[in-house]
């Protein structure tokens, strides 16, 4: 059965009243790769009584936040696999007109910044019941945050909802100790002995807090008086979530209150990894959708398959390792291969998994050789400026697994639909077995750029390697006589990129190797990711150093025109297209992620987009 959303789904179950219940931003898809599904049955397998309230409608009496009465232990909120303005506005800060993640496609299900909205409601509704907050937009907004669509910072979530705890990155370990934690009550004492929460609380229990774990970050007051503080708390932020091994707390000031942050949990086993996928999910959209229109999120991902979890690139604009994690989590052949015959045995398969992938798709059981080496290491990246020597990059666990997936009856082919990081090649037969057994057709990479100072704020690798990528690319594809492509993706207005730079990027992409650019992305600066935080400061907050920032939609236009080889001709004027186009303005609490360049193209999945971030 799915798990309850109405009073009658609640009592036909035989239930007088629930333990949990569960408010979500996106329609209710009862599937591993959407969060509030995953808690939900991770709590129902401990015996919990669960339910989950999806898109409640916040605009009217509030019927959909009390129809399920009041929970024993918790309310549990989330903005859903997104940050809720990521999901609503483009990068030049338009509204959207869908949402993947409701029934038909349509928009306008669910609040721009839903945490906080619905917080709020449930706390005025139900004043006595706790709230535990999480989701990608609850955990990358858990510090002092520079949101993009206001322009400015923004404090903590917890101190604008009024959240009682928030759970940040994965949550599934998490989310059980704090329900056990409030089976008899609440229980600040106990919640706040958990790892990988945060909480508010008052200067007697921050002046109580050992000084040699304990580590006080600039306030959100400093921060908003101060930029470069604001960099120096990210510098401790990201360096602290990127330990193996992290044992100290974050306190930050926000008026006379204090955000506190336990450590991160370590990574979790391939046996908790695989309990996670393993439980009795229907793998479908619950039946209260029926006749209202294809969840475009579901249809994208139902045929797919999620290997590992985490990413140990660091790209500077991505959320993945903020939220996932740096360390590679992978799930054991056993339980890839059983989903895969599930998805065999569903109705409407005709034999095509569309991606068996991940964040990054060849980290599938990876990491250091020398684990003491790790646990000392401070890098946020694997592989920047250069692949460590301690990494072990061999892809052969992954090609085996492939063979594997290969050989599951009713599995015609299986396809990599999620990036490839090609920075990750050895002389294994890896590139050759994916182009020609698992590319439909086109094999998605990311460069996301030409020039090396550009690279280099990224967090990428020289364009070079990809050059030998498209080289050896094509060699292969002559060789087996397959008529496939390469397709890149670039981003536009990263912190450090000048017009001269998408001037290069042109000659080098459109004239030099003569691709014809579809999916390209102008960059939303996103809370607690560097180049967020770049853009804000105009600094790297490592060094110090001075970078240009394309600010306003004007420059942002500008840059993102060089990828259809739109030279602009003067200010304001792009050779082929109408000028005096209507001034955007900044809309009040509003915001977006990525942009699809040119009207009618596929826009380009984020990391939330990809369904891999509860």
């Amino acid at each position: 059965m799915f798990l309850p959303t109405t009073i009658k789904e609640v009592r036909a179950r035989g239930w007088e009243q629930l333990d949990v219940i569960l408010f979500s931003g996106d329609a209710y898809i009862d599937h591993p790769a959407f969060g509030a599904a995953v808690i939900g049955r991770l709590l129902e397998a401990e015996g919990y009584r669960v339910a989950i309230v999806p898109q409640p409608n916040w605009r009217d009496d509030l019927r959909d936040f009390t129809k399920l009465g009041t929970p024993r232990l918790f309310f549990g909120i989330t903005a859903g696999s997104m940050d809720s303005m990521v999901n609503h506005y483009t990068a030049n800060i338009r509204l959207r007109s869908n949402d993947a993640y409701t029934p038909g496609g349509k928009a306008g299900f669910r609040p721009d910044y839903a945490v906080t909205v619905y917080t709020r409601i449930v706390k005025r509704l139900f004043p006595h019941v706790p709230v535990v907050v999480g989701g990608i937009e609850a955990s990358l907004r858990r510090l002092t945050h520079y949101d993009y669509w206001s322009d400015s910072l923004k404090p903590s979530v917890l101190a604008e909802s009024g959240a009682d705890l928030l759970i940040y990155g994965m949550g599934e370990r998490v989310v059980q100790q704090v329900a056990r934690a409030l089976r008899n009550g609440y229980n600040a004492k106990l919640l706040r002995k958990l790892r990988q929460v945060a909480f508010m609380a008052g200067k007697d229990y921050e002046e109580r807090l050992d000084p040699a774990e304990t580590i006080r970050l600039h306030s959100y007051e400093e921060c908003a008086r101060d930029k470069r503080a604001f960099g120096e708390n990210f510098t401790v932020i990201e360096t602290q979530s990127n330990l193996m091994e992290p044992t100290a707390t974050l306190v930050e000031a926000v008026d006379d209150r204090y955000v506190v942050v336990t450590p991160p949990n370590t990574t979790l086993t391939t046996e908790e990894l695989d309990h996670s996928f393993d439980l009795p999910y229907e793998r479908a959209p619950h039946p209260r959708y029926n006749g209202k229109g294809d969840i475009p999120a579901w249809e994208m991902i139902k045929h797919s398959v999620n290997i590992h979890r985490g990413c140990f690139g660091g790209c500077s604009f991505c959320t993945i390792s903020a939220h996932q994690g740096k360390f590679i989590n992978s799930r054991s052949e056993r339980s890839i291969l059983d989903e895969v015959r599930r998805i065999a045995s569903m109705p409407g398969f005709r034999g095509y998994l569309s991606d068996v992938g991940a964040p990054s798709a060849n980290m599938y059981r990876m990491g250091g050789r020398d684990k003491e080496l790790c646990r000392r290491c401070r890098r946020p990246s694997c592989l920047h400026p250069k692949m460590c020597p301690n990494l072990d990059n061999d892809h052969r666990p992954l090609l085996a697994l492939y063979e594997k997936i290969r050989a599951v009856k009713g599995i015609k082919k299986a396809f990599v639909g999620s990036g490839i990081r090609y920075d990750l090649f050895d002389d294994s037969p890896y590139l050759a077995t994916v182009v020609k057994h698992h590319t439909s057709g086109r094999l998605k990479v990311a460069p996301e750029h030409t020039e090396d100072a550009v690279l280099k704020l990224m967090r990428k690798p020289p364009f070079a390697l990809f050059e030998q990528l498209n080289a050896d690319f094509q060699h292969i594809c002559r060789r087996e006589g397959l008529p496939y492509q390469l397709i890149p993706y670039f981003i536009s207005s990263h912190p450090g990129c000048t017009e001269h730079d998408m001037r290069s990027l042109s000659a080098k992409v459109l004239g030099k190797l003569h691709f014809n650019l579809e999916q390209v992305q102008d960059l939303t600066p996103t809370p607690m990711t560097l180049s967020s935080v770049m853009f804000y400061t105009g600094e790297n907050p490592y060094t110090h150093e001075k970078v240009y920032v394309a600010r306003s939609q004007e420059e942002k236009r500008r840059q993102k025109a060089y990828f259809f080889d739109e030279r602009p001709a003067g200010k304001g004027e792009i050779p082929g297209k109408k000028n005096g186009s209507k001034k955007e303005s900044r809309p009040k609490g509003r915001q977006s992620q990525t942009d699809s360049a040119k009207s009618g193209q596929t826009m380009r999945p984020t990391p939330g987009m990809r369904c891999k971030n509860r």
